[in-house]
């Protein structure tokens, strides 16, 4: 095993993200081969988990330790925790409701962080052949090529991702406030999408695909890599009330400045964000 020094500055990024892509990259046979896997295990609420997501956790994260000597937190397993020193942050499987029932806009991503801070992501998506890393103040590559940095756009050019939702549903962030928000920014914006993988959202924003997208998962598994995307690219990375994004925060909007500055606007004007004291109980 290799020994990691605490402070980013003295971390070889470039090699850890060589290594971890090429360990990603070693199992897209599997994850491609697994599409349609029904749900085996039952997580909180209607969540759930897979086989190939129990299985693509155990490798990847055994594979991340033997080859950097830093420690994975998995959606699945846990680990170490995730807001101190460096350690791994990977979600096997983001989108599992899309790739249980076939769809293929899932991803795999992993993003490295540096106590709480993402210095690193990489979102896969192997059903579309698509692949996204970066290192955050250093570069950003699309399938492998280095991409232009996010130029400033208005909220009204743009596509918007959106997270999942149930009007129903409550917790920190209630479905009511959601629809609210959400209608609020189709006056606003170009298009609203939903793709069902917030790791997708981000890594758009990242790639200037969508203009900017919101996030309410709690869950650092769902936001790392894509925040680290997004910062690598140019952009902006916050919680709703406009803190910068750091593991632990309960939530993600993600654009360039000027239509970040501007998302956070309608998100205020929404209300959506008003109370921030009541535990999540959504999952994206």
């Amino acid at each position: 095993m290799t020994t990691v020094p605490a402070s980013a500055a003295d971390i070889d990024l470039p090699r850890l993200l060589g290594v971890a892509d090429g360990i990603l990259g070693s199992v897209v046979g599997e994850f491609v081969d697994g599409l349609g896997s029904p749900g085996s295990v039952r997580k909180k609420g209607d969540d759930f988990a897979t086989d190939v997501d129990l299985s693509l956790e155990r490798r990847i994260g055994a594979e991340l330790v033997d080859q950097t000597g830093i420690g994975v937190h998995g959606e699945e397993y846990g680990g170490p925790a995730a807001d101190s020193g460096p350690v791994w942050i990977l979600d096997p499987i983001d989108g599992t409701f899309n790739y249980s029932v076939g769809l293929p806009v899932a991803a795999m991503l992993l993003a490295l962080a540096v106590d709480g801070e993402p210095v690193l992501g990489i979102t896969r998506l192997p059903l579309l052949n698509q692949h996204y890393t970066g290192i955050v103040g250093q570069s950003f590559t699309v399938n492998g090529e280095q991409t232009p940095r996010l130029e400033p756009g208005p909220l009204s050019s743009a596509v918007i991702g959106c997270g999942a939702f149930n009007v129903r549903s409550g917790g920190r962030y209630p479905g009511t406030g959601r629809a609210a928000l959400y209608s609020a920014l189709s006056h606003r914006a170009r298009r609203l999408r939903m793709t069902g993988s917030t790791g997708t959202d981000m890594a758009y924003v990242a790639a200037g695909i969508f203009g900017g997208a919101v996030s309410f998962s709690y869950h650092a598994w769902d936001n790392a890599a894509g925040t680290a995307l997004v910062r690598a690219a140019g952009g902006v990375a916050t919680d709703v009330h406009g803190q910068p994004w750091r593991v632990g925060s309960q939530s993600l909007v993600t654009g360039d400045p000027q239509l970040h500055a501007e998302l956070l606007e309608v998100i205020a004007d929404s209300g959506v964000a008003g109370d921030d004291t009541i535990e999540s109980k959504v999952d994206q």
